[in-house]
């Protein structure tokens, strides 16, 4: 009977885990599109075109600070298209300079990133965010 209800508990304990997990990730996948979806809206509201024209435009304005040139490219790897290799590869050099300050240069490890997923890497959170988002 105590052996019953240990792993009834454990059952129980086990799947409140896995569903708070799912929570997590549900939440953060949500997130992650609306930050997204914020930021192409940003670059659309000052340059024409959709979401990836924009965002490559913004990137390479060098009038926009830092940070939000960042930005651009953290969003350009979210979306993962292949027509933001060109401007990524052209502001890669794969030198970072010591730890990487997002508001004071383009940083390398975004770069990195975003270009791994425009080539077609992986990107789980994106399969669950990019429909119906209404991201173009």
């Amino acid at each position: 009977m105590q052996k019953k209800q240990t792993k009834n508990l454990m059952i129980y304990l086990v799947s409140l885990g896995i569903i708070f997990l799912l929570f997590i990730f549900l939440i953060s996948v949500t997130l992650i599109g609306l930050s997204v979806k914020e930021r192409c809206q940003m670059a659309q509201n000052r340059y024409q075109g959709d979401c990836v024209e924009s965002l490559v435009r913004y990137l390479e304005d060098e009038e926009n600070n830092f940070q939000s040139r960042n930005s651009a490219i953290w969003a350009l790897g979210q979306l993962g298209d292949s027509r933001a290799l060109p401007v990524l590869e052209k502001y890669y050099t794969g030198y970072e300079g010591g730890k990487s300050k997002i508001n004071e240069q383009i940083s390398q490890y975004e770069l990195m990133k975003s270009i791994k997923l425009a080539k077609g890497g992986f990107n789980i959170t994106s399969f669950f965010w990019r429909f119906g988002q209404g991201i173009n």
